[in-house]
């Protein structure tokens, strides 16, 4: 099976085993955390950090794939292209995260209904690591822009009191140090696999792992193969999709 993961794919299966580590590793840090007095603002409903561009592996990415209907497929792939369009245009990284966050919007996997992932099983390292110590509003686009340098002053005080940040963003630092072994897991399950590594855009990348002329490049180590294939659907760009090593 080329086009999506299967339940003997050595690569999804290696990330499966990471994410189900990590996830008892993250329980119990939290356990700790809120024993100890602290407090974590994020839950279903909260949807802040549901437009921030997302980088993950070919590996996270086909299984997500692989949980997606043809309606579902059909509003990643738009939001892949949306997100191709705003990387060949914006200036410069900062702009394109903004512009991302700002016009691109909302991941479509994102239930808008009931404020939580619908595919929250398959969801990607970044969502499962993210975990807020502060209000979510803090979260959400262009916050810092918004609020007066008295808020950004006290801002960064509670920040720099608040166990678990890394005393200048909110976020909770452990939490995504824990996750770090994810990463590893696909990038040697990728590399043993394939002979290459895939990295890039998470829309894009689920959207490329149900191609399958996409993975079958990939799946013979033919990483200028793929690019082509992705070139040929309009699906790359040098931010959004990266081999490792570089195609020649």
């Amino acid at each position: 099976m080329t086009g999506s993961a299967s339940s003997s794919d050595p690569v999804t299966a290696a990330v499966q085993h990471a994410y189900a580590r990590y996830g008892r590793q993250a329980r119990s840090w939290l356990d700790g955390y809120a024993q100890r007095g602290g407090q974590v603002y994020c839950g279903a409903g909260c949807t802040a950090c549901c437009t921030m561009p997302i980088r993950v592996s070919l590996a996270e990415a086909r299984i997500m794939a692989a949980t997606l209907d043809a309606e579902l497929a059909r509003a990643v792939e738009a939001h892949a292209r949306a997100a191709v369009a705003n990387a060949r245009t914006a200036p410069d990284e900062e702009e394109y995260v903004r512009r991302h966050r700002l016009q691109v919007g909302f991941c479509p996997i994102l239930d808008r209904s009931t404020g939580g992932c619908s595919r929250y099983d398959a969801r990607p390292t970044r969502c499962r690591d993210t975990f807020s110590a502060l209000p979510a509003r803090y979260c959400a686009a262009e916050t810092w822009e918004t609020i007066g340098p008295r808020e950004q002053a006290e801002y960064q005080r509670a920040v720099a009191r608040t166990p678990g940040t890394d005393g200048e963003l909110h976020f909770i630092a452990p939490l995504e140090h824990l996750s770090e072994p994810v990463w590893t897991a696909a990038s040697r399950a990728m590399r043993r696999a394939w002979g290459l590594e895939v990295w890039g855009d998470f829309w894009l990348l689920t959207t490329l792992a149900a191609d399958e002329r996409f993975m079958a490049a990939v799946q013979a180590g033919d990483g200028r193969r793929a690019w082509q294939v992705a070139s040929g659907r309009g699906l790359s760009h040098r931010m959004l999709l990266e081999f490792a090593p570089a195609p020649r």
